[in-house]
């Protein structure tokens, strides 16, 4: 492994501005976001063109990147916008233009040549002669299919040393080929391809028999009894398209040695809590890279413990890394979790210090301003989670409104509250507070 001469990249997820600050501040090296009209995210998506320049201006500050993703399926009526669109960020002078059509493409590199291009998963890109193929059209990096092996990647990195090679490492899984998929647009009118997937394959569906009541079916093909598919339905119905979520953060050194530069995190209409406590983990993570063996594996497994117990998931798989297939949760939507995201933090200030009733010692003292997500109640034992993945374990004794200065005795997201709470260390902006649920 060369990892002093290969810098690896975490990647992280933005609709908005401020999960944008969010992930840079919990370790991300750059994020990916862009407008709703040309991303593979419609909904859940904040960003305008004016928008994306502000939060390049910021990640630049910070010394980050931003990559603005036209990875649309397009059509004809698209490219004309799409023109446009190139021009300004072009203008903005975003990172890297992440596209998955030969179109888009060609309209990209005749208005800004000397741009820098990723190729988009969902171009599909899985072996070594679609990879050289793109790299000599312009493309610097190849987001890979989710579906590639680790010995797959090992193979093109090695027949393309040159050429950027970056992977999914965490979120959603697709039941179909990386998104190519027709179901939202069969059943809604709301197509997939164009970033506007309702996400069919997450929803119940109920197994109906004219004869019988069943709670099990198999579906067995006529060739191969020896495959059957089963169907499960239960009080809430039948997932049988559900895929569990990809999560490899027990493989980022496996796919170091294979070559990969860039860890890719799924998620830009996931909350600000998702984002912070994927990309603080996978950062820890990668931090341990290179270390004592032995150590690095528990808290590798102690990180994942945290994705496992502390996040809503459907349930983890490794996907296609080892030569397997994907995973499928054919029994529920998703795996319940017993923690809750209470709210994040917005400011920090120190506060004069105090002396000890018991000491001559003086304790700093912080007043940290609160943005509220769900609720937090007086006697709430929370963890706030901070960056690079450290957590503060405390109890709530005192909630103060912001606006009048009055003590309470809970507070709700519902009501866009913010809130202060007095603790007696720092506690950095973007931090996130969770409670778990009795």
């Amino acid at each position: 492994m060369n990892q002093k001469i290969r810098k690896i990249e975490l990647l992280s997820p933005a609709g908005n501005l401020e999960k944008v600050k969010t992930a840079l501040a919990f370790g991300a090296d750059a994020v990916y976001a862009g407008i709703p009209d040309f991303s593979m995210r419609v909904r859940i998506n904040d960003f305008s063109i004016e928008k994306i320049e502000e939060a390049t201006e910021y990640c630049h500050k910070k010394g980050n990147k931003l990559y603005a993703t036209i990875n649309i399926v397009a059509h004809n009526h698209h490219l004309d916008k799409i023109k446009k669109h190139v021009r300004d960020l072009k203008k903005i002078g975003v990172d890297a233009v992440i596209v998955s059509d030969p179109g888009v493409l060609e309209i990209c590199k005749s208005i800004w040549p000397n741009g820098e291009y990723h190729l988009s998963t969902q171009a599909n890109c899985t072996n070594l002669q679609t990879a050289k193929f793109w790299q000599e059209q312009g493309i610097k990096r190849v987001v890979l299919g989710r579906e590639v092996t680790l010995k797959e990647i090992k193979e093109i990195h090695k027949n393309c040393p040159k050429l950027e090679l970056e992977v999914f490492v965490h979120g959603a899984m697709c039941m179909s080929y990386s998104g190519r998929c027709f179901l939202s647009k069969y059943f809604v009118g709301r197509s997939g391809n164009l970033g506007d997937c309702v996400q069919p394959c997450r929803w119940s569906y109920e197994v109906k028999s004219k004869k019988l009541k069943v709670e099990s079916v198999e579906l067995t093909e006529e060739k191969r009894p020896e495959q059957p598919l089963e169907l499960i339905e239960d009080e809430h119905g039948s997932y049988i398209l559900n895929s569990k979520d990809l999560c490899l953060i027990k493989y980022i050194d496996k796919l170091i040695d294979a070559g990969v530069v860039s860890f890719k995190i799924e998620g830009r209409a996931k909350s600000v809590y998702y984002q912070s406590m994927v990309t603080g983990v996978y950062k820890k993570a990668i931090n341990e890279i290179g270390k004592e063996e032995k150590n690095r594996k528990k808290i590798i497994n102690n990180l994942y413990k945290e994705l496992e117990i502390k996040l809503v998931h459907r349930g983890y798989t490794e996907g296609f890394l080892l030569g397997e297939k994907g995973d499928q949760n054919i029994e529920k939507s998703h795996e319940k979790c017993d923690w809750e995201f209470c709210g994040q933090v917005v400011e920090s200030k120190k506060l004069s210090s105090f002396a000890k009733a018991t000491a001559d010692k003086k304790v700093k003292s912080y007043k940290v301003k609160i943005k509220v997500h769900n609720s937090l109640k007086i006697g709430d034992e929370i963890e706030i989670v901070v960056p690079f993945y450290d957590i503060i374990k405390l109890k709530l004794k005192k909630i103060i409104d912001e606006k009048t200065g009055k003590e309470l005795s809970e507070a709700h997201g519902g009501q866009k509250r913010v809130v202060i709470i007095e603790i007696n260390k720092e506690i950095p902006e973007y931090s996130v507070l969770r409670r778990k649920i009795n």
